[in-house]
């Protein structure tokens, strides 16, 4: 939630919801890119020409395809493949969880295919007996999202 895909929307959001200082979950940060794990995703994605993106949470074995009305060339198709093989939904991201993403800016900056998947069900984080079923579903998506 750290990347310059509507980063200032985030943050109202994430503060209104108290989320106002560094927290295991749901903090912003100080601005986008400001931390070195999201510099150093964004500089990869930066070397590299990547096709589409995969960003993986956990929780509610769902798929997020869109940002803010941007919608790729195949992007649905791709995301309907991915939830027929893994047996997730495959929805348009809720307003509040929307921005700053990953997936958001890849989308944003690329105009390509990026997907948010939600995997397990649960409170975080989540217990490691999810771990095969989290595998078995996924594992379609990761061979074809290889393979596209």
């Amino acid at each position: 939630m750290q990347f310059p895909a509507g980063w200032q929307n985030a943050r109202e959001i994430k503060f209104a919801q108290g989320f106002t200082q560094p927290a295991p979950r749901d903090f912003v940060g100080f601005g986008p890119l400001t931390e070195p794990e999201a510099l150093s995703i964004y500089n990869f994605t930066f070397r590299h020409n990547f096709r589409l993106i995969l960003a993986y949470h956990s929780q509610g074995e769902v798929i997020y395809w869109q940002f803010q009305g941007y919608n790729p060339p195949g992007a649905y198709f791709i995301g309907n493949q991915f939830a027929s093989v893994s047996g997730y939904s495959l929805e348009s991201t809720p307003y509040n969880s929307s921005f700053a993403g990953y997936k958001d800016w890849f989308i944003q900056n690329y105009n390509r295919p990026g997907y948010t998947i939600e995997v397990g069900q649960g409170i975080n984080p989540l217990p490691i007996t999810q771990f095969s079923k989290i595998y078995k579903d996924n594992l379609g998506i990761l061979v074809l999202g290889a393979v596209l």
